[in-house]
Parts: C-alpha cells; sequence; structure tokens
C-alpha cells in the first residue's frame, strides 16, 4: 500500500497547507536541551504517524536517567496518565496532543538535579483487519539546567551588528552634514563675491551690460 501523506501535528508548529482542502503536516521538531532553574521546561516529543487513516492505540512511556546512573520510569500514557514516584513526584504535567502525535511532557520548577537524559519511547498498535503491528520510536532529549540564563551568541552578535551600523550611520550624517555645509558656505561666497563685483562696476558700465532687446 503507498505511503498516504503524513499527518501534521506539532506542539507548538503546526502548517496548515491548503490544496482545495485543507490537511494537517506533521512536524517533528527537536527538544530544547538547556533549561534555567526554577522555571518549567517543556520536553518535546513529537511522532508522526505513517498512516493516517488507521486508528492505532498509543503507549508513552518517559524515563529519566542522571549522568552516571541508570534509566528510571518517571511517567506513562496508557490511556490514562501515570506518574511514576520519583525525584519529579508531582512536578510531572502532561503536554501530549488528542491524536496522540505530540506526547510531551513539562518538568515544573526545575533543578539543578533534574540535568541528564530523558528518553521518550512510543510504542503504537496499529488496527489492521488481518493482524496487529507494532511500531515503536524513542527519542533522547540531553538537558542541561543552568542557574542563570546566559546570552544567546546568536543574539549577542545581533547586538554588536546593531551597534556597528548605528556607528556607521551616525558617522555617515556626520560627513553629509560637513559636506552640505561647505558646499552651502561656497555658494554663499560665490554669490558675494559676485555681488561684489557687480557693484564694483561703474554704473554707465551697467547700461552697458544690459542685454539689448530685439524688436
Amino acid at each position: 500500500m503507498a505511503a498516504l501523506p503524513r499527518l501534521v501535528c506539532a506542539s507548538s508548529v503546526v502548517l496548515v497547507v491548503w490544496a482545495g482542502f485543507c490537511s494537517a503536516v506533521c512536524v517533528e521538531v527537536p527538544s530544547e536541551t538547556e533549561a534555567v532553574q526554577g522555571t518549567h521546561m517543556k520536553l518535546l516529543c513529537i511522532s508522526c504517524m505513517k498512516r493516517e487513516e488507521v486508528t492505532a492505540s498509543t503507549v508513552v512511556e518517559w524515563f529519566y536517567r542522571p549522568e552516571g546512573g541508570k534509566d528510571e520510569p518517571i511517567y506513562e500514557y496508557r490511556k490514562t496518565n501515570h506518574e511514576f514516584p520519583s525525584r519529579f513526584s508531582g512536578r510531572i504535567q502532561w503536554n501530549g496532543s488528542k491524536d496522540m502525535q505530540d506526547v510531551s511532557i513539562t518538568v515544573l520548577n526545575v533543578t539543578l538535579n533534574d540535568s541528564g537524559i530523558y528518553t521518550c519511547n512510543i510504542t503504537r498498535e496499529f488496527e489492521f483487519e488481518i493482524h496487529r503491528p507494532l511500531f515503536t520510536s524513542s527519542r533522547l532529549i540531553h538537558l542541561t539546567v543552568v542557574e542563570e540564563a546566559g546570552e544567546d551568541f546568536t543574539s549577542v552578535i545581533s547586538e554588536i551588528m546593531m551597534y556597528i551600523l548605528l556607528v556607521f550611520l551616525t558617522l555617515w550624517l556626520l560627513i553629509e552634514m560637513v559636506y552640505c555645509y561647505r558646499k552651502v558656505s561656497k555658494a554663499e561666497e560665490a554669490a558675494q563675491e559676485n555681488a561684489a563685483d557687480y557693484l564694483a562696476i561703474p554704473s554707465e558700465n551697467k547700461e552697458n551690460c544690459a542685454v539689448p532687446v530685439e524688436e
């Protein structure tokens, strides 16, 4: 059977394509990997379904592994939500979508001890007439928790470029003002010299300077 277009779904990114009808497109967006202590961190896990016409049951398992430690279950979705007793007890919030293509969770009030590797396992059982195949996929998120938010390198470069541009525009404006001032000054000096020369001409010569009018 030919694969049909992928169904769209992304927790914060949803693209709508119009071609005589509207259809969603699933975009598997990677999760952010740095969080600031005391904030809420959304661990993004998106798994697009292969066949939008097939009904499937989905099981989601979230694991956490501290550095140098072993995987421990922290959250599970199997028709209902279930939070395992762990360091995250009471701090995990389900952020999955109704179609179960976005199966993200949010860790509330992250601490420095929450740094580590988070694993999102998705198991889908498709309901075909003859058989019920299982498809599994996993997402790894290497999360680092910092005490304070550091400046993004791109934003720093943009800020530097902005200041350079402002300095350049200021210098260019000053040069243009000086150039215009000198040009106006020269024009005024030339006008004054012409006026002085004209006033220095005797009266009779001024009459001779008049342009004759042809009849």
